[in-house]
């Protein structure tokens, strides 16, 4: 009951309608992206993720990792899983053709690294973590440390890991206290401890690369005495041939609600001499660079969202169209699907990981034009709605991929709370989703004070012309009468979300405590709004492609295009709505800080 099938007509007809891969693919070196090419890609991506990762999830849920004489072991199947993984090239994807990787686009890269994270997140999280490090890397290091470390991590000879935060810190990395002291030949020795990282340890690759973040000796406090560091688990020669064990180990795994194959570490530094280190770009420039893989790892966990919510929704989708119970209006013998108040799952679930896939699918696309557009104005234009949008991505797609998980579990009833069935796995590997790279609290925190507040609202204003613009088109077109009511709805919409901005931007610079209380539904409100504007988008795309015949077979058969069509039907009779509600809740917001502390203690 258990399998997982790749979305690939929602994947195909998104990459085309919203990220437009053929444009894409006219870019200055994405040339390799021809659609087709693509689309083929996607279908070897769709058997590997079906028949190699996805029969693996529930053993690493079952067996979990272990310590065993100071080498931590990840569940059977994981290392043949990893090497199949690495000699298929599915790691360089999209990294740097330079140091052997593929270099293609980041629209490509969401689909394909969607089904890795559906089929087994747990696995999947460790050639997750060489993404966002080799992207560090080649923004921060030096020409002799990429040469040597580059080729291995993109081919798949080691792995990496971001080694960052400590007990006393948390979230907090200002309080981070490793220290880095150096040891006069150009190295330098760490002592401390890390908490919380995942495949801090393991036996699938040669040696792994940690990404440490310390402190140098007279550093200046908080986040600007922060340094970036390379600590490799075997120390490598200039050749890059392995040496010995360096000074860094776990010395315990988390016992964790979910992803158990996946093993989070504690990982002690220097308990001897000192972990050899070798500082990467400028000092006190770590946070600077951490934030380069941030990013790239906040895109990732958006993807978590979108998968786990699609393999749940598969397990009970399929459940439903099977369990046969009760009478559906009078009749005996149909399976609960047929049940209105099943159905009403069922679609709404479906509804909602179509637009946060719509959401994600088309913000990749603005990677690839930031990086390959000649025309400075719509490069510079797609990074600033990437940093916008970027906590958007990760913490709305994560609460709402865990809703649907939840979700999931309803629809099987009593069978649900069952371990044996297996679909709670999906819901525990879901929920920390919403605590990885950031919580949404954070997330939240991070779009109101560091991007909205600090530009005035600028970029927000442009996108929410762009929203604006679908908005009219939809009630304009005589051709697009049919989804005319959509664009009233998307237009309402974009005004409740001005109505917020422009709330934040009066009052929230003078009152930093209530632009904090006001973040968490302003970026509820942002996520709805914005995917209702990428549905909107698809609904148009879809009408219009119904409106040429169609074409049997494909992403284009007309049945599928009417079913994107009943999919924004219901996204703006059922979630459009509530949008208005999120804006009452951020005018509202001065309460939090009003509430008396017996508010707070029955």
């Amino acid at each position: 009951m258990d399998s997982y099938s790749a979305p690939l007509r929602d994947m195909r007809f998104l990459l085309e309608a919203l990220a437009d891969i053929g444009a894409i693919a006219r870019l200055p070196g994405c040339s390799d992206a021809e659609p087709e090419l693509v689309f083929s890609i996607l279908e070897e991506a769709a058997k590997f993720a079906a028949g190699v990762l996805a029969p693996l999830n529930r053993v690493g849920d079952r067996q979990g990792c272990h310590l065993e004489g100071g080498q931590v072991c990840v569940p059977e199947g994981w290392k043949d899983a990893w090497d199949q993984f690495v000699q298929a090239g599915w790691l360089g994807l999209s990294l740097p053709v330079e140091y052997g990787g593929q270099g293609l686009p980041k629209a490509l890269w969401a689909p394909v690294w969607e089904m890795w994270f559906a089929s087994n997140l747990a696995f999947t999280m460790l050639p997750q973590l060489s993404l966002g490090q080799t992207e560090a890397l080649e923004a921060a290091a030096d020409e002799t440390m990429r040469a040597l470390y580059l080729p291995r991590i993109v081919s798949g000879e080691w792995a990496c890991n971001m080694s960052l935060t400590e007990p006393q810190a948390g979230s907090d990395l200002a309080a981070v206290r490793m220290q880095a002291r150096p040891a006069g030949d150009g190295s330098y020795r760490l002592h401390g401890q890390k908490i919380f990282i995942s495949y801090g340890d393991h036996e699938l690759a040669d040696n792994i690369i940690h990404l440490v973040l310390a402190r140098l000796p007279e550093a200046p406090p908080g986040i600007k005495g922060i340094s970036l560091f390379l600590v490799p688990k075997f120390l490598v020669g200039p050749d890059g041939r392995l040496g010995a064990r360096n000074d860094v180990h776990a010395v315990s795994l988390e016992h964790k609600l979910g992803i158990h194959g996946s093993p989070t570490c504690t990982l002690a530094y220097g308990d001897k001499e000192g972990a050899v280190g070798y500082l990467v770009g400028a000092p006190n420039r770590g946070i600077e660079y951490m934030f380069v893989m941030m990013n790239d790892a906040r895109f990732g966990v958006s993807l978590h969202g979108v998968g786990l919510a699609e393999r749940a929704y598969q397990m009970a989708l399929g459940y439903a169209e099977e369990r046969v119970q009760g009478k559906v209006l009078g009749q005996v013998g149909l399976p609960i699907a047929a049940h209105p108040e099943v159905r009403r799952q069922l679609l709404s679930m479906r509804t909602r990981i179509f637009a946060m896939r719509a959401l994600v699918y088309g913000a990749s696309a603005w990677f690839d034009h930031a990086r390959h557009n000649p025309d400075a104005a719509v490069a510079e234009q797609s990074r600033r709605y990437i940093d916008l949008l970027m906590p958007v991505l990760k913490a709305w797609n994560t609460e709402v991929g865990n809703i649907v998980c939840d979700d999931a579990i309803q629809v099987f009833g009593g069978m649900g709370f069952v371990e044996e069935t297996g679909i709670t796995q999906h819901y525990r590997d879901s929920r920390v989703t919403r605590i990885y790279e950031g919580t949404t609290g954070i997330q939240a925190n991070d779009l109101v004070g560091r991007k909205l507040l600090r530009e005035d609202g600028s970029t927000l204003r442009a996108l929410l012309a762009e929203i604006r613009e679908e908005a009219e088109r939809l009630c304009a077109d005589p051709a697009l009468a049919a989804l005319a009511s959509h664009g009233q709805h998307l237009a309402a919409n974009a005004q409740d979300l001005g109505q917020a901005m422009d709330f934040l931007l009066a009052e929230g610079k003078a009152d930093p405590a209530l632009a904090q209380a006001a973040a968490l539904p302003f970026l509820h409100l942002m996520g709805l709004v914005c995917a209702g504007w990428r549905v909107a988008q698809a609904a148009r795309a879809a009408l219009q492609a119904l409106a040429q015949g169609g074409e049997g077979g494909s992403a284009h058969d007309p049945d599928y295009l009417q079913g994107v069509l009943g999919i924004a039907e219901c996204w703006f009779a059922s979630y459009a709505p509530q949008a208005s509600g999120w804006r009452a809740a951020v005018l509202g917001a001065a309460h939090v800080n009003r509430a008396p502390a017996g508010a707070l203690r029955g």
